[in-house]
């Protein structure tokens, strides 16, 4: 087997630093090994400086981001991290440093910031963030057999191609329009479908198709037909509370009025908190099901939704409401803020 051309030159380089040990000079070194004389110098003076005739490794090019540029940058990006890499560049303009806005990504991530999307969360005032940790705070010791006798709740939206808009196509070019490659539209709103589900550390609960608007009459009429049959199902304890958010048709005097009548317990719950609602991970788990069965028509959609949310292993609700301490003790540790639930 051939050496390599790297192992080759070290070799001829290693030769002439042999030969020149056993007293030869430059023009009976270059004579020898065939290399220019200049050559053989450059290879000498490297052995007497450094010791060695290996590769050493190279500086490169400079870089045009001085220390000073790189200060600022991490200095605004922190201030303000929705600044674009453009309006970066132009800010180094403004000092004399002229360099592509590539390279200042670039930089950005060598010191640990990368571009990503930001999550979206519930914008919270001041009196949310106290009431959420209020919240968290007066129930971090409850039991465990508080929250598996709770009866959680919520409303969702579960639209008939919404899931689809945002993901990539592999096509060719000139077959945008073929069926395959587009995402079918309905008109006048009729993609979609809201229900309302509930579910326990026991297990789902019923889920209900809302027709028309949803107000607190029809709420009402949701919470009689559902919520103790649901009770009975999940075999909850005579103590159980029903969960809700603060949706005005949650909260009407006429359903306050409507629980209390029903004698249905409450839970007194904090504005702008889905992260505390285990719900919204089933939520998840729902629409991911149903569209991986590509419903094609609102009547579809409306079946698939009641036969994915009665499939929702036990298992996974029971693990939910285990893990609930946890999501008490983030929102703490935020101080009321967002959470990463």
């Amino acid at each position: 087997i051939m050496p390599r051309s790297k192992e080759i030159q070290e070799q001829m380089r290693t030769e002439v630093i042999e030969i020149y040990q056993s007293g030869k000079g430059y023009k009976a070194i270059s004579k020898a090994l065939g290399l220019q004389r200049t050559t053989v110098r450059a290879i000498i003076h490297k052995w007497q400086k450094h010791g060695t005739v290996v590769n050493l490794p190279r500086s490169g090019r400079p870089t045009k981001i001085t220390p000073r540029a790189q200060r600022r940058l991490i200095r605004e990006v922190t201030k303000d991290p929705r600044t674009t890499s453009k309006e970066l560049q132009a800010s180094l303009a403004s000092i004399k440093v002229s360099v592509h806005d590539s390279t200042i990504r670039k930089r950005l991530g060598k010191n640990g910031l990368h571009g990503r999307f930001p999550r979206r969360k519930p914008l919270l005032s001041k009196k949310n963030i106290r009431a959420r940790l209020n919240f968290a705070k007066k129930h971090l010791n409850d039991c465990q057999d508080f929250w598996e006798n709770t009866l959680w709740t919520d409303e969702t939206k579960v639209e008939l191609f919404g899931r689809q808009m945002s993901r990539y196509i592999w096509r060719k070019r000139n077959t945008a329009f073929q069926k395959k490659n587009i995402i079918p539209t309905v008109k006048y709103g009729g993609g979609s479908v809201m229900v309302w589900g509930c579910f326990a550390a026991s297990g789902p609960g019923r889920l209900a198709v809302i027709d028309g608007t949803m107000n607190s009459t029809v709420y009402q009429k949701i919470l009689k037909e559902n919520v103790r049959p649901s009770v009975r199902q999940l075999k909850l304890k005579r103590s159980w509370v029903l969960q809700q958010d603060n949706d005005p048709k949650h909260t009407s005097k006429s359903t306050s009025e409507w629980l209390k009548k029903n004698k249905m317990k409450t839970l007194e719950w904090p504005s702008q908190s889905p992260d505390l609602n285990p719900i919204e991970m089933l939520w998840h788990d729902l629409k991911k099901a149903v569209h991986a069965r590509k419903p094609s028509n609102k009547a579809e959609l409306q079946q698939f939704c009641k036969d994915e949310w009665a499939k929702i292993p036990t298992e996974r609700c029971k693990r939910l409401i285990a893990s609930y301490h946890k999501r008490l003790i983030a929102v703490i540790a935020a101080k009321g803020g967002p959470t990463s639930y």
